[in-house]
């Protein structure tokens, strides 16, 4: 078996198998097409399945001089990945990253905005402007449903449940979950689609996209974090945002106001709870009202 031919069936497996969002499989490529590069570059005329650990780790080393450690993590887990699929297979009997650790990174949390910033962002949205009712819209959903930009760009008139309450999610993975949507923004997004969205040439391949550009196609991942970057400078705020800031400020937001953390857990759509554990910050005010509402011994 040669490289090509291993990744092509790692990338079947993961796609099929796993059900792995494409981004996802994207990444577990570019992971194994570094080592093959590497391989490649140093003429060693190596297969998957002959590859062993002191190879692998000298591949690691001259990675680790030019990526920061989050990505080499993220390398080795996408490798480790791929070896294990090989010995799924019987390809392999060992792992060559089985005594590799991944270098500690610390916890990097993404600013938050306060209620009143998210106000600022949103009155800056000319509403006069053809796209205004729209940019308004996808502010809105962002924060008030905790969404990631890909299940933005994905959401579909047909996944509003505005009579029930909640919108139908696409997540990685195509898992699908039902987050709740508030009035105001119900209010929102309607008088979008009901006027804006209906002035647009839209695509016939695109009619049930709920959010469009200006052809009437749907909205690039880019152009959200485009949307969102004017918006803010505009606002005069002056802290590093991006689309999932809204995520994390929705997650935080509803933690400090008493939320459960599994309910946030459900509505952000992680699969573990220490994901949403890791996700957010809390403040020490907020720790100590927590154990002085709720512990036997508060007083």
């Amino acid at each position: 078996m040669n490289w090509n031919n291993a990744l092509r069936d790692f990338e079947h497996y993961l796609n099929i198998e796993r059900g792995l969002s494409k981004h996802t499989v994207i990444s577990y490529r570019m992971d194994v097409q570094k080592l093959i590069v590497f391989l490649e570059t140093n003429k060693k005329s190596i297969s998957p399945i002959d590859i062993d650990f002191e190879t692998v780790q000298v591949f690691l080393y001259e990675l680790a001089k030019s990526v920061n450690a989050r990505t080499q993590s993220r390398v080795i887990s996408g490798l480790r990945s791929f070896f294990d699929y090989l010995i799924f297979e019987n390809y392999r009997t060992t792992n060559p990253l089985e005594q590799i650790e991944a270098p500690k990174i610390g916890r990097k949390l993404p600013d938050t905005l306060s209620v009143k910033e998210i106000d600022k962002i949103v009155a800056a949205i000319d509403l006069s402007h053809p796209l205004g009712e729209r940019n308004k819209a996808i502010i809105e959903t962002l924060y008030s449903c905790g969404l990631r930009v890909s299940e933005l760009t994905h959401l579909k008139l047909s996944d509003l449940f505005f009579d029930e309450g909640f919108i139908k999610v696409t997540g990685k993975g195509n898992k699908q979950r039902f987050v709740p949507i508030g009035k105001d923004t119900q209010k929102i997004i309607n008088l979008y689609r009901h006027h804006a969205r209906t002035l647009l040439n839209i695509d016939p391949q695109h009619m049930d996209t709920l959010f469009l550009n200006q052809r009437g196609k749907q909205l690039t991942r880019a152009m959200i974090f485009t949307i969102v970057k004017t918006f803010t400078q505009k606002a005069g705020i002056e802290k590093s945002i991006s689309p999932h800031t809204f995520r994390h400020s929705f997650a935080t937001h509803l933690l400090e106001n008493g939320a459960d953390l599994r309910a946030i857990q459900v509505m952000l759509g992680h699969e573990s709870i220490t994901t949403t554990e890791i996700y957010m910050h809390i403040d020490k005010s907020h720790l100590k009202q927590v154990m002085t509402s709720f512990h036997p011994r508060r007083t």
